[in-house]
């Protein structure tokens, strides 16, 4: 099989050759589309430049977003923000046609000018065979790979219920705080689905008067879902008190996918569990009205996660380094060496 591999450092190029075929129209997953990446870069770029590898054969094209982050080491176009990276495939193929894709990427990226010798991908999903692809594809163009679990990421079944359905299979404790805060506060809870200057300074306020850490990148996350509000993916909820905002929460949902990326709640409102009252209208709307298969929590092993949820999921990290060049060997020795260590004094 004839397979074409080449490296681009610009997303213009990118748009130019992929066509629309890495745009929402092709790519049902947010975390897929060549917009997400242009956005991390723009707002909170992990890297000095950026590396976009392309394969492709039997019509069939694989890419694979990286950041350069010395000129030998390189790691996926992710961050924070990301709950999933993965190589991103422009048409439904076997796993053998996927393979050969991302093993030419693999000797693209460690031969010629851009020779990397470290490569490191996370977090990277193990239930859709991501993880295995990239071990097998890499190993085979000579690459040593690890790969370790090092994130959890929670999600549930909904499709074919109704949202009565799924809440009658809730933890009763849940169920009865639900019911009894609601009634005790007369919460109020509106979802959005359209961007709004004033209801997006509340979700920040709410946010800064929360338990949670400063934001990484506010501009990014404004930038990112103006744009989904325009798509008609955008559903911010707020809950809230007597007239004040005190709970918000940020999702997406398109093509059956519900995701859940940001929530928050002010603390000096915690007593009335704001939280769960918003968590609950918002898994309703995304069920009764938006008509969602999965909803995903996002990364995080959580406690009340399962409260929610039905399904734990593995997310990886993937360690590749390239032993044809010196930096690359001595860093697959000393994984060897830490990885030998760790079995003999009983670690994991």
């Amino acid at each position: 099989m004839w397979v074409k591999g080449e490296l681009f450092d610009d997303f213009e190029s990118v748009a130019a050759t992929a066509m629309d075929r890495l745009d929402r129209a092709h790519q049902i997953y947010l975390f897929d589309r060549l917009t997400w990446f242009r956005l991390l870069w723009t707002h909170c770029p992990p890297g000095e430049f950026p590396i976009i590898a392309r394969a492709r054969a039997e019509n069939c094209d694989a890419w694979l977003f990286l950041a350069n982050q010395d000129g030998r080491n390189a790691t996926a176009l992710a961050n924070w923000y990301t709950l999933s990276f993965r190589p991103i495939f422009t048409h439904d193929a076997p796993d053998s046609i996927k393979t050969a894709l991302l093993t030419a990427l693999a000797r693209r990226l460690g031969s010629g000018n851009s020779k990397l010798s470290r490569l490191t991908l996370s977090p990277v999903p193990e239930r859709d065979n991501s993880v295995e692809i990239l071990l097998k594809a890499f190993r085979r163009s000579g690459w040593h790979a690890i790969s370790t679990p090092t994130a959890v990421n929670w999600t549930v079944d909904v499709a074919g219920k109704s949202f009565a359905e799924f809440w009658a299979e809730r933890p009763r404790q849940v169920r009865s705080t639900h019911d009894r805060k609601l009634k005790k506060s007369g919460l109020k809870v509106d979802i959005h689905t359209k961007f709004d200057p004033d209801i997006w300074a509340e979700y920040e306020d709410i946010y800064a008067e929360s338990w949670k850490s400063e934001e990484g990148s506010p501009d990014f996350l404004r930038a990112m879902f103006e744009h989904e509000g325009k798509n008609g993916a955008l559903r911010l909820g707020i809950a809230r008190l007597d007239g004040r905002a005190v709970a918000a929460q940020l999702w997406t949902v398109e093509d059956g996918n519900a995701i859940i990326h940001k929530l928050a709640y002010r603390e000096d409102a915690a007593q009335h569990s704001p939280g769960t009252i918003l968590t609950a209208a918002m898994f309703r709307h995304a069920i009764d009205t938006d008509n969602a298969k999965l909803i995903d929590y996002g990364t995080g092993d959580d406690a009340y996660k399962a409260d929610w949820m039905d399904t734990r999921n593995l997310l990886h990290t993937i360690e590749l380094y390239n032993v044809k060049t010196i930096g690359g060997l001595f860093g697959a020795l000393g994984a060897i060496i830490k990885g030998v260590f760790k079995r003999s004094s009983g670690g994991v």
